[in-house]
Formats: structure tokens, C-alpha cells, sequence
């Protein structure tokens, strides 16, 4: 209201609708995946360069990992200004292919490295494993949404649990890559606990699986040794986590060659292209242990701030979850905040022994092209339903 010359007039107050786009999360995408070219070049130089079969190229991987990570940018950058809700019409169309894929690797188009038969050759290097947790994360939300009030049923939790397991399975059994499927399953578990509205079964069962676990690691550690020689490499993993020392010269080499790493960078650490352990000592350190160099080059405080990135980034990814404008765009959210943060810890773990040794990479900074180029794209999944948040702008 406004008084002119002795007249009252309302004044209107126009509201228009602002779209939003998160800028924070995509300068931390960026600059996580710019900080791993840099850790995947100073990692692997050395390697590359005093081996014929990288043609002694220093720069080697690091070439790879930005055609990879560039593919991965134009991807996000797609899938960011593409609606969310177009990709729920392929759920289960990517859910099928996934499957298909993995059974794949046992065709001649199935490429085997360092051991492993995980990778498929479709022009480029690929890894079903990391289009199965996509697939995977689109499939539930859209299967969530379906069914409605009746995944708080037993039948509609159960139903929901049990979709992610052909796929586990496939991925465990067909391309031998545990890590990969346990990452599948909690993606869904998140994915499940988020849409239902009964907490209380996730605590039993969470209950249940930790006491086991316990309970398994201590008939382990009571075991002699030499009852598990002949054993499989994951129960000589287990037992190599418990007594790195006595397995020094093999299973637990690369785990104490980690902790060295760590320890040896103290606070600050010894600078970008400084590290020791990546001159022999700690094998393959761009791929799974690339966080163990970053503590020797940078320190526990580099540590710390790359931690703390991907802190901010999952927070950003709540927030975006939080305001989504329906339910599917906020489970697809959830579900790859799950495959990031369980991803992370994962790793971090596996490098500072807190658990056994198991092939997981760090999100956006491991050397591998499937998986930085499909959490690229998992991140324009992310973008697009936070472009779908209207806000109220008032002028």
C-alpha cells in the first residue's frame, strides 16, 4: 500500500518461478576430477614411464583418464539438461541390458587384465559393473514410485530387496568383483530405507549383520593360520587383515605398503610428485590406493580436505534430494549419494586396513575410465533434478 496525494493504491507484487541450478556441486565435481588427473599422472608417471608396454610414456594414464573423464563431461552435461523423468521410460530396458552386458564378459568381447575378467571391448574399454549400478539406481526408483504405499508392506519390502539380487549375483559369479556387488546392494538397501516408512526392520537386520560379521572375524582370528593354506584368496584376505605382519611378503603387501605411505607423509607430507611408495613399492597405487598417496604427498591435512570434499558434495546431493520436485527425482538422488558415499568409505577404509583389501576405487580420483565416466553421468542425473526445483522469486 502506498499514499499518493491523499489516494491509497495496492501495489502487486509479481512472483515468477526461478529454475534452479546447483553451481556448488558442479565446481566440486570438477574439481575433484580435475585433482585426480593430477594424483592419477603423479602416480603413475613413473610406472609408465620405465615400462615398454606403456611405450615408457609418462603421461600414459594419465591420457586415458582425461579422454575418459572428458566423455564423462559431456555426458554430465547432457544428462543435466535432459528432464529426469524421460529416463524412467528405459528403467527397465537399462535393467535388462545390464544383465545382458555382464553375461557378455564371458564372450570374446570380453577383455582380461591384471587377473580379471570384468571389462568388455564395445570400441571402448567398459565395465558392466558400472552400468549396473546406474541401471540399478534407475530400475528401484522407478519400481519405489510404482508400488506406492505398498513398499511399506513385507511383501512390497521384500519384493524391493530382492530386485537388485540377479544382478549382484551375476556380477559376483560372472566377473568375480565382490566389491562391485556388495556396492549394488547397498545402493538399494539406501534406496529401500529412504522410501520406507519402517525403520525398525533395517535395525534388526543391520543387528543381525554386524553380529555375524563379529562373530565371523573372531572364529577367524582363532584360527591357526596354517588351517586356512589352500584357502580362497578372500579368506586370505580376512586373515591378512588381521595379521598384516605375518602376511608382509604377499597378501598384506600392498595393505603395509599403504600405512607406510600414510604414515611417512605426516601432517602436510612431502609434495605433489614426491611420494617414495609409488616408485615400486606400493603396486598399482593409481587405481584402489591412490588415497594412500595423496597422505604421502599431501599429508594427513590433503587427506582430510579431500574428505571433506566429498562431504560437501554428498551434502549438496541431500539438499537437491530434500527439495526434488516429485519422488523419483529425489530416490534417483539418493541412490547415487548411496554409490558415492559407500564407494568412499569403502575405500578409505580398505587403505587404512580397517577392512580386508577388496578392489574399490575412489570416486573421481582412482585411474578408470567406465567408472569416472558413469559417475560423470550420474552427476547430470543429479543436476537435472535439482534443475526441476522452482523457487519463488519475488520482484
Amino acid at each position: 500500500m502506498r499514499s499518493n496525494g491523499g489516494k491509497v493504491r495496492k501495489l502487486n507484487t509479481v512472483k515468477k518461478e526461478v529454475q534452479f541450478f546447483d553451481y556448488s556441486l558442479l565446481f566440486v565435481v570438477l574439481f575433484l576430477v580435475g585433482f585426480g588427473l593430477i594424483m592419477v599422472y603423479s602416480a603413475s608417471s613413473y610406472d609408465a614411464s620405465t615400462s615398454k608396454s606403456f611405450n615408457y610414456d609418462a603421461a600414459y594414464f594419465l591420457k586415458k583418464q582425461a579422454r575418459a573423464a572428458l566423455m564423462g563431461g559431456v555426458g554430465m552435461i547432457v544428462m543435466a539438461f535432459i528432464p529426469y523423468g524421460f529416463w524412467e521410460r528405459f528403467a527397465i530396458a537399462g535393467y535388462l541390458i545390464s544383465m545382458v552386458l555382464i553375461v557378455l564378459v564371458l564372450t570374446p568381447l570380453g577383455i582380461e587384465a591384471n587377473g580379471a575378467r570384468r571389462w568388455l571391448n564395445l570400441g571402448i574399454s567398459v565395465q558392466p559393473a558400472e552400468i549396473a549400478k546406474l541401471a540399478m539406481i534407475l530400475f528401484l526408483a522407478s519400481m519405489i514410485c510404482k508400488m506406492g504405499r505398498q513398499i511399506g508392506t513385507g511383501r512390497g519390502f521384500l519384493t524391493t530387496l530382492a530386485i537388485p539380487v540377479p544382478i549382484c549375483v551375476m556380477v559376483w559369479w560372472i566377473t568375480n568383483n565382490l566389491s562391485s556387488a556388495i556396492i549394488i546392494f547397498g545402493i538399494a538397501v539406501l534406496m529401500l530405507f529412504v522410501a520406507s516408512p519402517k525403520y525398525k526392520v533395517f535395525f534388526i537386520l543391520g543387528g543381525l549383520l554386524v553380529t555375524g560379521v563379529l562373530l565371523g572375524v573372531l572364529f577367524l582370528k582363532g584360527m591357526d593360520p596354517s588351517q586356512l593354506e589352500g584357502a580362497d584368496f578372500r579368506s586370505a584376505r580376512i586373515m591378512a587383515w588381521l595379521n598384516p605382519e605375518d602376511y608382509a611378503s604377499d597378501t598384506a603387501f600392498q595393505t603395509l605398503q599403504s600405512l607406510y605411505a600414510i604414515g611417512s607423509g605426516g601432517l602436510f607430507g612431502k609434495g605433489i610428485g614426491q611420494s617414495m611408495q609409488k616408485l615400486g613399492y606400493l603396486p598399482e597405487v593409481q587405481n584402489d590406493m591412490i588415497f594412500a598417496m595423496i597422505c604421502e604427498e599431501l599429508g594427513i591435512f590433503g587427506g582430510i580436505c579431500v574428505i571433506l570434499l566429498f562431504v560437501l558434495l554428498i551434502w549438496r546431493c541431500m539438499v537437491i534430494a530434500s527439495n526434488a520436485s516429485d519422488l523419483f527425482g529425489a530416490l534417483l538422488v539418493v541412490g547415487v549419494l548411496g554409490h558415492i558415499a559407500i564407494q568412499v568409505i569403502l575405500n578409505i577404509a580398505v587403505v587404512t586396513n580397517t577392512i580386508p583389501n577388496t578392489g574399490i576405487s575412489l570416486p573421481f580420483i582412482s585411474y578408470g575410465g567406465s567408472s569416472i565416466m558413469f559417475l560423470m553421468v550420474e552427476m547430470g542425473l543429479v543436476l537435472s533434478v535439482g534443475r526441476g526445483i522452482r523457487l519463488r522469486d519475488h520482484g
